[in-house]
């Protein structure tokens, strides 16, 4: 018999959807959706190659990781990727709230993050042979695409942290 009052960590969700999509949600008892997002992961990987093209791109054959990689469904993978952490965590937060009998927050968190992260990581990975193309770490569609998703959500994050701080300033 499950404990139905356990408290989920939000940390623990994203960080178990960074390990595999889908697995946030196994955490937070989301088994339908967690199999759903799950699936649709390995469909993406592996109609995109994406495993490939990560194998090439670790060994330094930037060219041959660009040749493997299908764009068409790997561009699906970093909606779903980011979706899958950023759904996790801030069902944990509400998991919580019913639990200890509060109202949900009115808003969501690491939302700009995750929009621009998501943003970040299709440019990065479209256009890889286009920016920073002399560096061989940026040749790579995926380290390129994660590098670019990391720089744009951080961007994201503060720029949703200044709305959220000019927005509360101005209930003053």
């Amino acid at each position: 018999m499950k404990n139905t009052n356990e408290y989920k960590s939000p940390i623990a969700a994203l960080l178990w959807s960074v390990m595999m999509t889908g697995f946030g949600q196994f955490y937070n008892g989301q088994y339908i959706f967690g199999a759903l997002l799950f699936i649709f992961e390995i469909a993406a990987n592996g109609l995109s190659s994406l495993n490939m093209s990560i194998l090439h791109s670790f060994h330094g054959n930037t060219q041959q990781a660009h040749d493997v990689f299908d764009h068409q469904w790997g561009l699906f993978y970093p909606s779903s990727y980011a979706f899958s952490i950023w759904q996790a965590y801030n069902k944990a937060i509400v998991i919580n709230c019913q639990q200890e009998k509060r109202d949900y927050p009115k808003e969501t968190y690491l939302t700009g993050f995750f929009i621009l992260f998501v943003i970040g990581m299709n440019l990065g990975v479209y256009y890889h042979h286009h920016l920073l193309s002399g560096i061989p770490f940026f040749s790579s569609p995926i380290f390129n695409g994660l590098s670019w998703g990391f720089l744009f959500g951080i961007t994201g994050h503060f720029a949703e942290k200044y709305i959220k701080a000019k927005r509360n300033i101005g209930k003053d």
